[in-house]
């Protein structure tokens, strides 16, 4: 369990390097919660891509992505069926609603892990803006001090 510390009581550098360890803190949660977000849209997508599976468009020529930038032609013949990828390189068949369901899951799971790593970066952002501020008032101090002491060496 970590001790909490008045910042008050820590030396300028100190405080620099709580500053340096808040910031890194910092960087890996928000980095953390970017990386859900961009594999949330990914889950967000492909469900909405179930929704052009229809009967209407069964039996129509699409193009079926081999990389990002390269498609071969197709037809869609089951629009009951589908591939999901459920990670690590495993595929596993499902009807449509099946994958709806199972994007959904993931989505809302991916939301609660944001939700929960959200409190602490906020709670991070408030003791580096504290440290910050305990650090301009050792500076100032140190500057008036240094003046005083300047003056009275003069006189």
């Amino acid at each position: 369990m970590a001790q909490a510390v008045n910042v008050g009581e820590l030396t300028l550098p100190q405080l620099e390097l709580l500053k340096g360890q808040l910031d890194q803190e910092v960087e890996f949660l928000s980095s953390s919660i970017a990386q859900l977000k961009v594999v949330q849209t990914k889950y967000v997508e492909a469900k909405d891509c179930l929704n052009v599976l229809n009967k209407s468009n069964e039996g129509k020529d699409l193009l079926v992505p081999l990389t990002s930038s390269m498609y071969v032609p197709g037809k869609l013949s089951d629009v009951e069926r589908v591939l999901i990828d459920i990670g690590t390189g495993y595929y596993v068949e499902k009807t449509a609603g099946d994958a709806r369901d199972f994007f959904k899951r993931k989505i809302d799971f991916l939301t609660k892990q944001m939700e929960k790593i959200q409190p602490a970066l906020q709670e991070k952002h408030a003791m580096k803006q504290a440290v910050v501020e305990m650090m301009s008032q050792k500076i100032q101090q140190l500057t008036a001090l240094g003046a005083a002491q300047g003056a009275t060496t003069k006189a």
